[in-house]
């Protein structure tokens, strides 16, 4: 099978922890669990679905605007060098 490489591309990104306070682009759920109540992040993603979020995520911008998709920390690290 052939191999391929991505193209390099500059993206923005921010890494989401919930002490950073506002977020562009992230919401919060109310839900309920076996513990009770509890507030949930999400971002909404180009597909107009809820991408659940987990701190340490990553946030990247979609093209379309306010619509953002997140990126675990992993493969963000795999798939992406810092710019200068």
């Amino acid at each position: 099978m052939p191999k391929f490489r991505r193209k390099p591309v500059e993206i923005t990104a921010e890494q989401w922890f919930p002490d950073n306070g506002v977020t562009k682009g992230v919401h919060w759920e109310q839900r309920c669990g076996d513990d009770g109540e509890f507030l949930h992040p999400y971002v909404i993603t180009a597909h107009e679905q809820r991408a659940y979020l987990a701190p340490g995520d990553w946030i990247i911008p979609e093209p379309k605007p306010d619509r953002f998709y997140p990126c675990k920390p992993d493969i963000f690290a795999a798939t992406y060098d810092a710019v200068e």
